[in-house]
């Protein structure tokens, strides 16, 4: 684990801690995280939401290339994630079973559910990179923290 990494993530949290006392709007949190991660992050290629709504994996706030706007059910990292209730790391796209390509630049992939209060999952937020093997545990424990923030109702 790199403390720097780290470091920088434990940074990013504060921040995004300090601009969620303005709103608790979940749309408007969503788009704070996107958006700080995407320009702060030099190898997150497309940072997002995508959210279930009557079934269906729908985009939601994101940063980046124009995005899939509704993903094919039980295909791709997303679903599998939510799937599984669990965030998956896929070191190389184009070896993950059914992955949903919304872009050819993407080499890399970490998706973790979002839950609600409830502990309902609602959605997934999902980064891409375009360097192979770009996330490791420590992106997913971090990234992990940053997701519970959003204090979903």
């Amino acid at each position: 684990m790199s403390d720097k990494k780290v470091r920088k993530y434990q940074r990013m949290t504060e921040q995004i801690k300090s601009l969620f006392k303005a709103t608790d709007d979940p749309i408007a949190r969503m788009a704070t995280i996107s958006a700080i991660l995407y320009h702060k992050m030099p190898d997150f290629f497309w940072v997002g939401f995508y959210l279930l709504k009557n079934d269906r994996l729908i985009v939601g706030p994101y940063q980046g290339p124009l995005a899939c706007q509704e993903l094919e059910k039980d295909k791709g990292v997303c679903w599998t994630a939510i799937r599984r209730k669990v965030t998956i790391i896929v070191t190389d796209v184009n070896k993950f079973p059914g992955h949903i390509a919304c872009n050819q630049k993407t080499k890399s992939e970490i998706v973790i559910p979002v839950k609600n209060s409830n502990n309902k999952i609602i959605g997934a937020f999902d980064i891409d990179s375009i360097l192979y093997n770009n996330f490791d545990e420590t992106d997913a424990i971090e990234l992990g923290k940053i997701v519970d923030n959003l204090n979903m109702k």
